[in-house]
């Protein structure tokens, strides 16, 4: 997993949302950054589109660095693709507002964008054990955009690559089972402990959909360096 400090970036996130909301002026001096996901609009025009948290959708007409999109007729060097999960910094240029106003399409400028670790659920068994790990992990945030579960951590290391999984235990999900049992876990690869790191992460939830619902309920928990117990109640709903 890519490790980023990010608690910096995190702060320009809360302060420069209220910014977004309250001011419709758009200037090359501004500013916004907030997470969303890539969507390959065609390939012939190569054409895409990043969806927010929020709703809105963002059409890139400019970009501060080449190809930071991926495409297959790319080189090597291109970064992100379809499907990607982004925390992507952006100037806006001008939007498709209607008379009133109201606007929820975005022309931008891409000023950087990183990609954000993005996993399905994994079932844990006696083979996957090892592997999850179950070192400590603190939880800072955690919040739901649609159908994905998302996490601002912090965790210590030094040099070595860490695994971050949300797991449950294996077979078919029923009403009864309603919350499901969710387990953050962190496998620090025996790294050593005495630098800290910032990551988010987001796991999609559609694996624990019940049939003939349109909601389920889950529970998550996980552990940190100091024994303690983090919890978190969410709806799922699809």
């Amino acid at each position: 997993m890519k490790k980023y400090f990010l608690v910096i970036m995190m702060g320009l996130l809360v302060s420069l949302t209220g910014c977004f909301e309250e001011d419709d002026s758009y200037s090359l001096g501004k500013i916004w950054i907030g997470f969303g996901v890539i969507d390959e609009v065609s390939t012939e025009p190569l054409e895409y589109q990043i969806t927010m948290d929020n709703g809105n959708v963002l059409v890139p007409v400019a970009s501060s660095y080449q190809q930071w999109y991926y495409h297959d007729s790319y080189d090597s060097h291109s970064r992100l693709k379809d499907g990607d999960r982004v925390l992507i910094n952006y100037t806006i240029l001008d939007d498709n507002a209607d008379i009133d106003g109201n606007a929820t399409e975005y022309y931008i400028k891409v000023n950087s964008a990183k990609k954000i670790l993005l996993k399905g659920i994994l079932d844990i068994t006696e083979e996957t054990q090892d592997s999850i790990g179950n070192d400590p992990i603190i939880v800072k945030e955690v919040w739901m955009t649609d159908s994905l579960l998302n996490f601002e951590v912090k965790y210590w290391g030094r040099y070595k690559t860490h695994y971050l999984n949300l797991v449950k235990q294996p077979g078919e999900i029923t009403e009864a089972d309603q919350p499901v049992e969710l387990e953050l876990r962190h496998n620090n690869n025996d790294d050593i402990e005495d630098i800290p790191y910032a990551a988010y992460v987001s796991f999609k939830l559609d694996s624990i959909k019940i049939e003939g619902l349109d909601s389920v309920q889950f529970h998550v928990s996980g552990i940190d360096y100091d024994g303690e117990t983090f919890d978190y109640d969410g709806v799922y709903h699809y």
